[in-house]
């Protein structure tokens, strides 16, 4: 290297020196900014706390709600063949998305002069035969039930890319569509009316008051452990925030506004998630035509709180009716209450679909605020 070149290298000490103090410039030049601008960094600030933290805290609880929805999974009433089977014609027809699903229809007690047809919509996790439970003292008195199987469920096909949950999907109520399109023409390949009733449960009761939002030839429904996603969703989060929550004091005091908009971010969440939509079973109860909606939740409903139906009810139009089965568990009002659970499904249809006489004693819990009449043998013989 050239003498001149070598003179003109800097010590390494005094190369760190001079980056030292560029760097004790440029701190000193931002400092003076910030000072000259003081109150506009402390709103910059301030915005961004009020996004960030709020927009963390609301996709740490869509998480927690999508983990709920994907493994989440209701009681069974009792084991799904804990019943005496209904034996029916089998049936085939098409979902409204062209889905091949498998049915059951049983006809009404042939010695008795028939009342109609009751469309019944079973519960997650158990199938068509599964309307034995529900449905049997509604066969003996002259009723023609149309059971199916909902998609990935019984012997109905499912798509490879769907999973069906606990939770009402599109899915399931493009199967309700074909099932009530079926039943249509099957009333009137008999030249009877067309119009029938809807007996659901828990999941089914979700498909059943969202089809019957758009389907007028619906007259009558039995709702038994229904809900909406939506609200539910949120119950859960709530239920369990203290598990993922640091502060307590934050979680126990998100205003309400706090919880809707979450309800919103974790719906639109969950749709992306698993490439369907989660219809809102309390938005379809609000904007449907009024029709008879007999509601049915257990007291001790420790999964499904009866606050679910009860909302749902305060929704609907009349008519109307509410029973909350004393001691019952979620979807167990049949087991813990058989005869009087015969007694009002079957006063219920007779009243509302058949338009027959009430026997005297259900009369008046059929009035607004009603008490269902006691249990008991007294309830068997009116319910036949």
């Amino acid at each position: 290297m050239p003498p001149s070149e070598a003179g003109r290298e800097r010590p390494p000490g005094a190369q760190r020196g001079n980056e030292a103090r560029e760097t004790m410039l440029l701190a000193w030049s931002v400092w003076e900014v910030l000072a000259r601008n003081w109150a506009m960094v402390l709103i910059a600030l301030t915005i961004t706390s009020l996004v960030v933290v709020p927009t963390l805290v609301i996709l740490k609880y869509v998480r927690i709600s999508l983990n709920i929805m994907r493994t989440t999974k209701p009681p069974l009433a009792r084991d799904p063949r804990d019943y005496e089977p209904l034996i029916g014609e089998p049936v085939s027809f098409p979902a409204y998305d062209g889905l091949r699903l498998q049915g059951m229809l049983i006809r009404a007690n042939p010695r008795v002069a028939r009342r109609g047809l009751i469309l019944f919509a079973h519960e997650f996790c158990a199938d068509m035969h599964s309307c034995a439970r529900y449905c049997r003292p509604l066969q003996a008195v002259g009723y023609d039930i149309l059971t199916f199987d909902f998609r990935g469920h019984g012997q109905s096909e499912c798509p490879p890319d769907y999973t069906p949950r606990q939770w009402v999907t599109d899915r399931e109520l493009d199967d309700m569509r074909g099932a009530v399109e079926f039943a249509a023409g099957w009333c009137e390949e008999h030249a009877w009316p067309v119009e029938f009733g809807v007996f659901g449960i828990s999941r089914g009761a979700c498909a059943a008051l969202l089809i019957a939002a758009e389907d007028p030839r619906i007259r009558v429904l039995v709702a038994d452990g229904a809900f909406s996603t939506d609200t539910t969703i949120e119950y859960f989060m709530k239920r369990w925030a203290y598990i993922f929550a640091k502060v307590r004091i934050v979680y126990e005091n998100h205003p309400p506004a706090f919880w809707r908009f979450l309800r919103w971010s974790m719906m639109h969440f969950a749709r992306r998630e698993f490439r369907c939509r989660f219809p809102s079973v309390r938005k379809a109860v609000r904007r449907m035509t009024p029709r008879p909606i007999l509601f049915i939740h257990g007291e001790k409903d420790s999964y499904l709180p009866v606050e679910q139906s009860r909302r749902l009810y305060a929704l609907a139009g009349q008519p109307k009716q509410l029973w909350v089965a004393p001691d019952a568990r979620h979807n167990q009002a049949v087991i813990v209450h058989p005869d009087l659970y015969a007694l009002l499904t079957v006063t219920f249809f007779d009243r509302h679909l058949a338009r027959r006489p009430v026997p005297a004693g259900a009369a008046d819990w059929l009035r607004e605020g009603g008490s269902p009449p006691a249990a008991g043998p007294a309830a068997a013989r009116a319910a036949g």
